[in-house]
């Protein structure tokens, strides 16, 4: 039967305690983590958010009546106990902070009994996912969670105090947006006073704190939750923080200069990590052509080699052909002492490149005895020893080779680098390497839709020295864009804003959009600029990722209270489910579900 705590007090949390306690009665509150009976004398660890503390009954000290107590008490009882805190009186646990005291209960209360629980209550629980995100609630009283979540509140009072110190004002945006689909597909929210209308929740606060920027308030930030129905991995989930933040008369210089501040201060403060000014900073052409990515991981080296003047001349049609075809090329990758690799190793790589495009992965192995390379019929001796010099191989290494569009092999070959680093233990998870990646292009070009679009944002200044080429050249033109990027992930990325009125409508021009479609998706903000707004840049960081990162989680899943899996789903209250017709109706909506969902 559960007891009613009227009347107590909890003094202090369980692992608040220390050695400077002892002789002190305090009344501690929270959760049965063991119970262990010896006869006569019964032990409790007892647990709360601070850690766990070991209390003791022994009859002489609590009675008959609490000595029943402890030993129905059983895994997540709730209970409530007041004792002395004495030091151990057996074997010290060093594993705990408390492990060298206890408390001697003179009185105790069970406050809530317990079912037995789906799982162990544990650090680094081996249960699967699924089940413990149905039993979220559960899940959320392991340490390990708990310790990320803690970090998590303390990073985001690390990154206040910071922004309010360099004149930041911290202003709310619209949840409820109109839809301006550019980026990942919306989540829309029907007007029930404006029939056959919606909302759109917003993929970030962009517009709105730009226009901040035009009415005067100089310098925002805003700790934001932003939504994207688009396919989840280990770091996406369809709605997610961001630490959102705009500044007005500055440069690019000024963004970066305040953020690897903000970036020192808050891995100071949280995790005593001592970031090293200024950051590195790589050219996103540089970081494509040595990472084959634009969030590079430098933890460790296996930079790519461009091989396509040495392939132009071989008879190995991929590499030919490549190598003839403008925007193509040939480039390889080295797999360091790899070139004993078993062909069934090879084979799990050519079916895990073939996934990012490749048709698949010629190799050269620099063996002991002489070199073994999978297409050397095609090529002469003195090919084949070019590209081993050029790529820089010695004797034991492997060198895998792709050959197509070179954002193509750039992709294959930085995905193959990752799991390559990841197979040979070639990366130090106890390193936190900070990097810029700058000067990104303005315009990338989308097979798809035939057409150039904003690799970031249609508002993304461009560089004034590539802005003549515009014309003639749009590929090449170059964006005031940067991106903070930590151990191959991006944290946050941002840029110098278009705010004169001819460029911003170029840039429409050149992506596709006519004059009545920017009005009709961006109509606000531009009648705004027609008023007079300051030069203006920002910045925006994925906070979910940032706190996963610096806690080493797998996934923004450990460091987000209530996620969804893997399907945009909330296991644990049944979200996304179906609601009550009169809902539907109130809202003159029908629905029709595709056959087989």
């Amino acid at each position: 039967m559960a007891e009613s705590m009227k009347g107590l007090k909890r003094t202090c949390r369980c692992a608040e305690l220390t050695n400077e306690n002892i002789g002190q009665t305090v009344t501690v509150m929270g959760w049965v983590q063991k119970q262990r009976n010896k006869g006569g004398i019964v032990f409790v660890d007892l647990r709360d958010r601070s850690g766990i503390i070991q209390l003791i009954y022994e009859e002489a000290d609590c009675g008959s009546a609490n000595m029943e107590k402890a030993a129905a008490m059983r895994s997540e009882f709730v209970v409530a106990a007041t004792g002395t805190v004495t030091a151990r009186s057996g074997a010290v646990n060093k594993n705990i902070p408390t492990g060298d005291i206890e408390i001697r209960v003179t009185d105790t209360r069970i406050l809530s009994e317990s079912e037995t629980p789906p799982f162990a209550i544990e650090e680094n629980s081996k249960t699967r996912e699924e089940l413990r995100l149905k039993y979220r609630s559960l899940d959320l009283r392991r340490p390990d969670l708990q310790r990320r979540l803690i970090l998590r509140s303390q990073i985001t009072r690390y990154i206040r105090e910071f922004m309010t110190a360099e004149g930041f004002l911290e202003i709310e945006t619209p949840v409820l947006c109109k839809s301006t689909p550019e980026g990942a597909r919306d989540y829309l929210v029907p007007s029930r006073v404006r029939p056959g209308t919606f909302y759109a929740l917003p993929q970030s606060p962009q517009l709105f704190k730009q226009l901040l920027m035009a009415s005067g308030y100089d310098r925002y930030f805003q700790i934001a939750k932003c939504f994207r129905d688009e396919d989840l991995r280990a770091d996406r989930q369809p709605e997610f923080t961001q630490l959102d933040m705009e500044f007005s008369f500055v440069d690019e210089e000024d963004v970066m200069e305040t953020n690897e501040r903000l970036i020192q201060y808050v891995c100071k403060k949280a995790i005593g990590l001592d970031v090293q000014l200024p950051l590195p900073r790589i050219k996103w052409i540089d970081a494509m052509n040595n990472y084959g990515s634009d969030k590079p991981d430098t933890r460790f080296g296996m930079t790519l080699k461009d091989v396509t003047d040495i392939a132009a001349g071989c008879e190995f049609p991929p590499f030919r052909e490549a190598a003839d075809t403008k925007g193509c090329s040939v480039r390889a990758i080295v797999a360091p002492g790899e070139a004993g690799m078993a062909r069934k190793k090879i084979d799990k790589y050519t079916e895990m490149v073939k996934g990012y495009g490749a048709k698949g992965l010629p190799y050269i192995a620099v063996k002991e005895d002489g070199i073994k390379c999978s297409f050397a019929k095609f090529m002469k001796e003195e090919e084949i020893a070019a590209m081993v010099e050029r790529t820089g191989a010695q004797k034991g290494d492997m060198i895998f080779f792709a050959s197509d569009k070179t954002p193509l092999v750039w992709n294959v070959l930085g995905a193959l680098r990752l799991k390559l680093g990841d197979d040979l233990g070639l990366i130090d998870h106890d390193q936190f390497n900070f990097l810029w990646v700058v000067e990104f292009p303005l315009l990338e070009w989308s097979e798809d839709e035939n057409r150039f679009v904003a690799m970031h944002h249609p508002f993304t200044m461009p560089m004034e020295e590539d802005w003549p080429r515009i014309d003639e050249d749009p590929g090449s033109v170059r964006a005031k864009a940067y991106d903070i990027v930590l151990n191959g992930v991006e944290l946050g990325g941002g840029s110098v804003r278009i705010h004169q009125n001819d460029i911003q409508e170029k840039m429409f021009q050149v992506i596709g959009l006519t004059r009545e479609e920017a009005e009709e998706k961006f109509g606000f903000l531009l009648t705004a600029f027609k008023y007079g707004v300051p030069p203006h840049a920002g910045l925006a960081y994925g906070l979910d990722r940032m706190v996963m990162l610096l806690t080493k989680a797998d996934s923004i899943r450990d460091v987000i209270a209530f996620p969804k899996n893997k399907d945009a789903a909330d296991l644990m209250s049944g979200a996304p489910d179906v609601v009550d017709p009169r809902q539907l109706e109130e809202l003159y909506l029908n629905v029709e579900t595709p056959e087989g969902k």
